[in-house]
């Protein structure tokens, strides 16, 4: 007879492989690191035995697959659950239109209870436990979870990881006084600390939240508060704070989310005499929680929303001790900055030397999510160290000049977009905007000018689906959706610019012709083409090349059965590229987005502007 696992015996393998790549991080953490593994176990194992059935055998699937969000057949689609769908009982009316698309994994934007007022868009949460109540409750969330997963949807929330909101639970006991939970959090009786710790930090949004620590009468105490007033800096020093967040995590992932959008990692961890982002302490903190899930919910996979420089971006899938251990996921928000950068200069040469500098060709089960835009704003992540090795380029003057070519102020930009968070003092500008608006749509007069806008956006997202990893298609760019301007008439919205790039999603505009109709069926092909070519996969190795052609982006997939090799176009003029200098041997090839052999002129790939080729040997 076969033999049978019980679920204590589940459990324990389980375990038993956890506790390996818990110890290290978790001893490293906190003392007495012997007596809190007792208590994570006992943890782990109350939420195991509460796992719902459907989701314990996802478990085992996820077990024996555990690379399963690897595959080429991932792709994403992130929204807001009220501008997409209205509520969550309606939204499992919207999974048709996910499923034509292709879409495998659904970020929903922030859907936990937010505290009341200003809420930094959802991410100010008083209940990790409650659904915002504008959306639904948490039978509905249930409900829909399971309706995403039925139909091979993997839904995906936030965990903001650094703060909570000054009304939560935890916050409202501190203020009360009480010392078990004022220790949840950063306290200080006097300025004297913050005020050495502000010598070295950098402000969020100087806009509207100017500096890092408020002062509250009633408590008598400064509080960290590295976003906005409102928002409590978690005290991840605490082991107590651990195991409620993570209790928080497995409570939620019992409830069907399969994926967290792990906010603000980058923050958690605290150090006199640093920026206090991405210190070694955090990625402890992402191993000690990854791998705790991996024992309670095999299923369940995290990302890291770390929006930082090249050089700090890559130890948040994994590297040293901390390789094939921390998230699963990061944003790659360099991958975004360069297809920006190189639209507007028609110059891939920082492009390519970023990517091919910083980043490796692959990790170890781990991979980024590309993206082309997102909810957030753009901020311009270059450096001096980097354009450095690209002449004619300085960091700080090509910073301005790609917040007033994507402002639209720049003579001839085919742009527009808006200003984010100006500090005056160092002059650094962020940037708003939807992808077409940003890509020239909205500002589109001539039939031409249509033309290049909509293949600037088959470039993006042709991009994303061929680089590696998940890509993300934010709500609407799928159909070219506009920037709007009346978030400004929207009293909650009007102090946060950011609402310009979160329109509610047009269902008209999803059926017409025109624009929309050709980029939704542009990616609808690149999807479809992206799931039939394995060598697209987020394990498979990306190597970009240096082909010294300052208009191309030219980077290769190192997979089986052959290689594939991707040439873009950045610029708005013909491109010519001998077939030896994209390391091509001249052999026969064919393009697989337009499924037609690739013809030479004269020796010479030609590429259109804006047009990226996938070309594979053409057997």
């Amino acid at each position: 007879m076969p033999a049978t696992l019980s679920d204590d015996d589940l459990f324990d393998l389980r375990w038993n492989r956890g506790r390996r790549d818990l110890v290290g991080p978790l001893g490293r953490l906190y003392p007495q690191a012997e007596d809190l593994m007792a208590r994570l176990c006992d943890l782990l194992a109350r939420h195991w035995r509460d796992r719902p059935a459907d989701l314990a055998r996802l478990d085992l699937a996820r077990d024996v697959d555990p690379d399963w969000f690897l595959s080429e057949d991932m792709v994403a689609y992130v929204f807001y659950i009220d501008r997409f769908a209205g509520d969550l009982k309606r939204l499992p009316d919207r999974i048709p239109y996910l499923s034509d698309l292709g879409i495998t994994y659904a970020h929903m934007m922030p859907c936990l209870k937010p505290r009341p007022g200003p809420s930094d868009g959802g991410y100010a949460v008083m209940d990790y436990r409650e659904i915002d109540p504008r959306l639904g409750d948490m039978a509905d969330f249930e409900r829909a979870t399971g309706a995403l997963r039925a139909a091979g949807i993997s839904p995906v929330i936030d965990m903001v990881l650094n703060h909570t909101a000054k009304e939560h639970e935890w916050a409202r006991k501190a203020r009360a006084g009480d010392p078990f939970y004022q220790a949840f959090y950063r306290m200080f009786d006097d300025d004297t600390l913050p005020r050495q710790f502000e010598e070295t930090l950098v402000e969020i949004f100087p806009d509207q939240a100017p500096g890092s620590f408020t002062y509250y009468d009633d408590l008598g105490k400064w509080v960290w508060t590295t976003f906005n007033e409102y928002q409590w800096d978690l005290n991840w020093e605490n082991p107590e704070v651990f195991l409620a967040v993570l209790d928080t995590i497995l409570f939620l992932a019992n409830k069907g989310v399969e994926g967290f959008r792990l906010d603000a990692v980058a923050f958690m961890g605290k150090q006199m005499g640093t920026t206090c982002q991405n210190l070694p302490q955090v990625h402890d903190i992402l191993q000690a929680i990854t791998q705790a899930t991996r024992v309670a919910a095999p299923a369940v996979i995290h990302k890291a929303e770390a929006i930082v420089g090249p050089q700090d971006l890559v130890p948040y899938l994994g590297t040293g001790r901390h390789e094939g251990r921390v998230s699963q996921l990061a944003y790659h928000n360099n991958l975004m900055v360069q297809f920006w950068s190189s639209l507007a200069s028609e110059d891939t040469r920082l492009m390519t030397h970023v990517l091919k500098t910083h980043f490796p060709e692959s990790f170890r089960r781990a991979a980024f999510a590309p993206y082309i835009r997102c909810h957030d704003d753009i901020g311009w992540a270059i450096t001096p160290e980097d354009t450095a090795h690209v002449p004619g380029v300085d960091a700080a003057p090509h910073r301005d000049y790609l917040s007033d070519f994507y402002n639209g102020s720049f003579p001839g930009s085919f742009a527009r977009g808006a200003d984010f968070q100006v500090n005056e003092e160092t002059g650094d500008r962020r940037t708003n905007g939807t992808f077409a608006s940003l890509a020239g749509l909205e500002a589109a007069l001539t039939p031409d000018e249509v033309e290049a806008a909509i293949a600037r956006i088959r470039l993006g997202h042709a991009l994303i689906a061929s680089f590696g990893g998940i890509p993300l298609i934010y709500m609407g760019d799928e159909i070219g959706m506009l920037n709007d301007y009346g978030y400004a008439n929207v009293a909650e919205h009007v102090d946060d610019g950011r609402w310009m790039q979160r329109p509610a999603m047009d269902w008209d505009r999803a059926t017409a012709d025109g624009p929309p109709a050709r980029i939704r069926a542009d990616l609808d092909r690149i999807i479809r083409l992206r799931k039939a070519t394995p060598q697209f996969a987020g394990d498979v190795p990306t190597r970009v090349l240096e082909t010294g052609h300052g208009g191309l982006f030219v980077y290769r997939r190192l997979g089986e059965p052959c290689e594939i090799t991707c040439l873009a176009n950045f610029t708005a003029h013909d491109q010519w590229l001998g077939p030896r200098a994209a390391g091509l041997d001249g052999g026969a090839m064919i393009d697989l987005l337009s499924g037609r052999p690739l013809a030479l002129h004269d020796g010479q790939i030609v590429l259109p502007p804006y047009q990226i080729l996938w070309l594979r040997p053409d057997p």
